[in-house]
C-alpha cells in the first residue's frame, strides 16, 4: 500500500513539473492544436493551445513505475519487481500513445485539424492489439496462470463462457478479437470523449481509481492468500498488486495533468493521450479479469461512444436528419447553451456515477457469491 501511495505521489511530482516544461518547448516551436471546423465555434479561442500532452503522462508513468520498483528493490532485495502484466499494459498504454503520436503530429505538420487516416490508424492500433493480446496469454507463473485467459470476465472470469469452448487455438483466435475489440472500444470511447478542457482527463482519473481499489481487493483476497476470506470468491488474478500500483501511478500523472488541463487549458492531451489512455483502461480490464465491467465503470465513454454511433447511423438511414445537434454528446449540450465548463462538471459527475456503480457491482459480486 506504501509504494502505490508512492508510486501516484511520484508520478503525480514528474508530471506537474514537467507538464508546463513541455508546454514551453510547445510553445516555442508553435506546435498548437487546430480546431475541427464543424466544431462549436466557441472553440475558436482554443486555437493554437498546445497539445500532445500525453507524451507527459506516458514518461511519468512510465518513469514512476520503474523508479517506484527501483525504489521498493532498495528497501527489499527480495521484492518482486515489476510484473508481466505491468510490462503488458504499459506496452499496450505506450504503443496506442505512439499512433496516437504520429496522428497528433502529422496534423501539426500539414497544419490540420485531421491526422493519419482511418485505415492507417485501425492497423497500427490493431497490430499493437493483437500482440498484447497474444502476450498476454503467455508467462504462465510458477502457478500457471497467465496474465490473461479465454474466459470471459465481469468481476472474475465466468464459468462456463470460455472462448476456448472449440479448441485451445480457436480459443486464442477468438480472444484476439475479443480483446481488441474491449481496446478498439476503450481508446475510441477516450478518444471520443476528450473534446472539453479537462472532460476526459476528469472521468480517467475517476476510473484509474477505480482500478487502483479493485487491485488492491483483488490482492487481498488473492487465492492462496491468509488474507482470502474464502477460497470459493478468491481472484485468481495473476498481478493485481502490481496492476493497482500502475493505476494509482496513472491517476497521480492524470491529476498533475488536470491542474493544466482544465478550463481555459494551457495544454490538450491530443491522441497521444487520448489513445494510451484508453489502451492502459482496456488493459486493465483485461488483465484484473474485469472486461464486461469496464462497460460499466466507464459508462461515460460508453455513452459519449453511442451518441456517436447513433448519430452517424441515423444520418445515413434517414437520408441527413440528426439525433443530436451535433456529436459527441457534450457538444451537443454546448450547441444548447451550456457553457463549457457545466457541461465538463456535469459530465464528470455522470462519470463518477458510472464509477461508483462498478465499484458496487464489484463488491456485490462478491458479497453475493461469497455467502
Amino acid at each position: 500500500m506504501i509504494l502505490i501511495l508512492l508510486g501516484s505521489g511520484i508520478s503525480l511530482a514528474l508530471a506537474m513539473i514537467g507538464t508546463p516544461l513541455f508546454i514551453r518547448f510547445l510553445v516555442k516551436r508553435g506546435y498548437g492544436q487546430f480546431i475541427r471546423v464543424d466544431g462549436p465555434t466557441t472553440h475558436e479561442y482554443k486555437r493554437g493551445t498546445p497539445t500532445m500532452g500525453g507524451v507527459v503522462v506516458i514518461g511519468a508513468v512510465i518513469l514512476s513505475y520503474l523508479l517506484t520498483h527501483l525504489i521498493a528493490w532498495f528497501l527489499n532485495p527480495k521484492s518482486p519487481g515489476p510484473s508481466t502484466s505491468g510490462w503488458l499494459v504499459l506496452f499496450l498504454m505506450t504503443g496506442m500513445g505512439f499512433v496516437g503520436f504520429l496522428d497528433d503530429f502529422i496534423k501539426l505538420r500539414n497544419r490540420r485539424s485531421l491526422g493519419l487516416n482511418a485505415k492507417g490508424k485501425l492497423i497500427l492500433q490493431a497490430v499493437i492489439g493483437v500482440s498484447f493480446a497474444i502476450l498476454a496469454l503467455n508467462f504462465p507463473d510458477a502457478r500457471g496462470r497467465t496474465p490473461a485467459t479465454t474466459q470471459i470476465s465481469f468481476a472474475r472470469d465466468i464459468p462456463g463462457l470460455d472462448l476456448a469452448f472449440a479448441g485451445a487455438a480457436l480459443g486464442v483466435i477468438l480472444f484476439v478479437i475479443w480483446a481488441n475489440l474491449i481496446v478498439t472500444a476503450a481508446t475510441n470511447g477516450v478518444n471520443l470523449t476528450d473534446g472539453l478542457d479537462g472532460l476526459a482527463s476528469g472521468v480517467s482519473i475517476m476510473v484509474c481509481g477505480a482500478y487502483t481499489l479493485m487491485g488492491i481487493w483483488q490482492s487481498n483476497q488473492s487465492c492462496g492468500s491468509p488474507r482470502a476470506v474464502s477460497s470459493t470468491v478468491c481472484y485468481d488474478v495473476r498481478d493485481p498488486l502490481d496492476l493497482a500500483l500502475l493505476a494509482a501511478i496513472l491517476f497521480g500523472a492524470l491529476i498533475a495533468f488536470l491542474w493544466w488541463n482544465t478550463s481555459p487549458a494551457k495544454i490538450f492531451m491530443g491522441d497521444t493521450g487520448s489513445l494510451a489512455i484508453g489502451g492502459a483502461i482496456a488493459g486493465f480490464a483485461i488483465l484484473s479479469r474485469t472486461e464486461l465491467l469496464l462497460a460499466l465503470i466507464g459508462g461515460l465513454f460508453v455513452l459519449i461512444t453511442l451518441s456517436v454511433i447513433l448519430q452517424v447511423g441515423f444520418f445515413k438511414l434517414s437520408g441527413g436528419k440528426r439525433i443530436f445537434r451535433i456529436a459527441p454528446l457534450h457538444h451537443h449540450f454546448e450547441l444548447k447553451g451550456w457553457p463549457e465548463i457545466t457541461v465538463v462538471v456535469r459530465f464528470w459527475i455522470l462519470g463518477g456515477l458510472f464509477v461508483a456503480g462498478g465499484l458496487a457491482a464489484f463488491y456485490a459480486e462478491w458479497v453475493v457469491f461469497g455467502q
